[in-house]
């Protein structure tokens, strides 16, 4: 069976994003906060990426962020974008982005969070222009 571009595939829910995917349920963004070397990070994770470190908690994103590099399957409809989006707290997620025009898109734009079903009913975080 070939899945449309169009179609969110359902995520796969493990303990250590369980608390990220019910917060998105609720229409808010999480990432990890690392209380050793004081930095976010994402994706979301026990141990730190950067010190590794274990003293880490959830933090709630503002949800905001800039483009930092984006990849169009125009020949879809709609276009296909994945994109990376670096957070305003800092850290650069890898998400699509939707609603938007594939020609008027430009590293640095400002996006925001939205989100979208997925195939189980499941809300995913993706972004789109402000």
């Amino acid at each position: 069976m070939t899945r449309a571009f169009s179609e969110i595939p359902a995520p796969t829910v493990l303990p250590d994003t369980k608390a990220y995917w019910e917060a998105a349920g609720e229409g808010r963004l999480l990432i990890k906060y690392c209380h050793d070397c004081r930095t976010y990070h994402f994706y979301p994770r026990s141990l730190c990426p950067f010190c590794f470190g274990d003293s880490t908690s959830w933090a709630e994103s503002g949800g905001m962020g800039v483009l930092y590099s984006f990849s169009a399957m125009s020949r879809t409809e709609p276009a296909l974008v994945l994109a990376f989006v670096t957070l305003d707290e800092g850290p650069t997620m890898m998400t699509n982005l939707v609603d938007c025009e594939v020609t008027e898109l430009r590293i640095g734009q400002k996006v925001r969070v939205v989100y979208r079903e997925s195939e189980s009913g499941q809300p995913v975080p993706m972004f789109t222009p402000v």
